[in-house]
Order: C-alpha cells, then sequence, then structure tokens
C-alpha cells in the first residue's frame, strides 16, 4: 500500500547506485576487516611516528625507561654487598682483589663475571677461577692456583714454575710452601715433565742433588753439591743416570774426586778427574810416592 502511494507520489523506493554499492562492498570481508583492522593500525604508526618525530618526546621515554630500570637493579635483591674469595693464598687473595677491582655494594647488573674471570685468568699465580652470585648478595670467587713445582733460575732471576712450566711468581714475591727441586738454564720450563722424571730418578742422592741445567735446549746436566756434574745423553736419559746411581751403588763413584760424568755418548762415557786426584795418579803411575793419602777414585 505504502509503495503504491510512494509510486503515486513520484518517489523510487529503490536505492540508489551508490548505496548499492557500499552495501555491496560492506558485504566483502575484506574492506570489513581493512575498515576494522587496518584504519586503526593505521591511525595508531601515524600517531606513534609523529610523536617520536619530536626529540623531547624521544628523551622523555628515554629517560623514563632508564630511571625504570634503575630502580629495578637497585633494589636490595639484585645488589651484592660481599666478596668471599675461596682456594687462594693470603698473597693471592690480595693479588685478586687488586685485579678485580669491585666496589661493593655494587648492582649484580653491573657487573661483568665474564670480564672478571678473564682478569683473574690472566693473574700468572691462578690457574682458573670460577665466579658465581650467590643469593644474599654474595659474589663467590672459587681461585684454582698454580701449584709450584720447580724453581728456574734464569738470567733475569729465579722464578717458580708449576708442572706444566707456566710462570707462577718470583721466589723473592712468594715463599714456597715446601723445599723445591731446581732447575737452569734457557728452555727448561718448556720440559718440565723430563725434569720432574729426572728428580724422581735423582731421588736417593738426598741433598747432595743440587739441582738440573738444561743444556743447549738439548739435554740436561745433573749437578751435585760438591761440583760434580753428570752430562746426561739427549735421548735415554732416565736410564743413563739409572745406571750411574747403580754403579755408585757398587763402586761409590760419586763420592770421589771426580769433576764429570760424561755420558752424552752412551757407547763411550768418560770420566774427568780433578787436577789433584790427575796428580796423584800420575805419581801412581811413575812410581813416586805420594805423600798424601789416595782419593777414592785413585784408590779404585
Amino acid at each position: 500500500m505504502r509503495s503504491l502511494m510512494r509510486r503515486r507520489n513520484g518517489v523510487d523506493p529503490a536505492p540508489s547506485i551508490w548505496t548499492y554499492r557500499v552495501q555491496r562492498l560492506w558485504l566483502t570481508p575484506f574492506f570489513r576487516r581493512l575498515l576494522r583492522v587496518g584504519l586503526p593500525a593505521f591511525a595508531l604508526a601515524f600517531g606513534t611516528l609523529w610523536y617520536f618525530t619530536d626529540e623531547d618526546n624521544v628523551t622523555a621515554l628515554v629517560e623514563g625507561v632508564q630511571e625504570i630500570r634503575r630502580e629495578i637493579e637497585n633494589r636490595p635483591e639484585f645488589r651484592v654487598n660481599l666478596m668471599a674469595i675461596e682456594g687462594a693464598s693470603p698473597v693471592v687473595t690480595d693479588e685478586v682483589r687488586g685485579a678485580m677491582g669491585l666496589d661493593l655494594p655494587q648492582s649484580s647488573f653491573d657487573i661483568d663475571l665474564d670480564m672478571l674471570r678473564e682478569r683473574l685468568v690472566a693473574l700468572p699465580a691462578i690457574a682458573d677461577a670460577d665466579l658465581r652470585i650467590q643469593s644474599g648478595g654474595i659474589l663467590s670467587v672459587t681461585i684454582t692456583e698454580r701449584v709450584p713445582a720447580l724453581i728456574w733460575q734464569t738470567r733475569e732471576g729465579t722464578v717458580l714454575i708449576d708442572g706444566e712450566g707456566h710462570f707462577v711468581a718470583g721466589l723473592e714475591d712468594r715463599v714456597p710452601e715446601r723445599p723445591l727441586p731446581m732447575v737452569g738454564g734457557a728452555g727448561a720450563d718448556m720440559v718440565v715433565d723430563e725434569a720432574l722424571a729426572l728428580f724422581a730418578v735423582a731421588e736417593p742422592l738426598g741433598d747432595r742433588l743440587r739441582g738440573l741445567v738444561r743444556v743447549g735446549l738439548r739435554r740436561w746436566d745433573v749437578v751435585l753439591d760438591s761440583g760434580l756434574r753428570i752430562q746426561l745423553p739427549e735421548t735415554g736419559a732416565r736410564a743413563a743416570l739409572d745406571r750411574v746411581l747403580a754403579l755408585d751403588d757398587v763402586q761409590e763413584i760419586l763420592s770421589r774426586d771426580v769433576m764429570r760424568i760424561d755420558l752424552r755418548n752412551p757407547r763411550r762415557p768418560t770420566v774427568q778427574l780433578s787436577p789433584d786426584a790427575m796428580t796423584a795418579l800420575r805419581q801412581l803411575r811413575d812410581g813416586e810416592p805420594n805423600p798424601q793419602p789416595l782419593s777414592g777414585d785413585q784408590r779404585g
């Protein structure tokens, strides 16, 4: 009835072409998604970009974030108040504290454990270090010290080295807890294992053994307190020294008036007598009377 009245009044009840197109466009999923999601996202992105174009806004935002971070980092549960050092001698403990250079209390976020460990491992006396932040605000530092194995006498001075040849400390800076064997000569630190093996073989010599000297980066000399030198070969040094000790058990050759026992040529070992022993030997061969008693080597 109404449509008839509209038609009579000259009004067309059908929608216009633009109204029809808008209604059809609204029915498409892409258009609805664009209006519901894309348009707000574009507005948000445009507003954010416009906000950050102002340097004052950016500075205020950065300062606000930094202030929040400082408040979190400075909370009591994140602060380190004490440092506990374990496994280090008193001298090394002082070196550790000096190398770390921490001014406690300090936030745990400001402590770089990896960097501090690198500092400690770089110290000559330290083989390894383990750093951990424990509950209660304690920085735990566990130190593994290098254990001195030998006293190495060089031209620059006398130092302590460990079983791998690493420098530990100067002898004047760190007194060994126990008596250590002594080595000398260039390159002795590179063959510490050989030196320790020779010291183990020479243990029967006791206090008569003064030390070992590395010669020409090739071989060892065994030096006794009497000044006698046992010149060992480049190869088979342990066996050669063992033969000398066995000979000493039978003939006490190391107690005689001998200056040098040369074993560098295993096929032709030689013995060098002292000048007095050589004189006495010549007199004995010439049949001249010797007013002095013969030494052990001369009697043999």
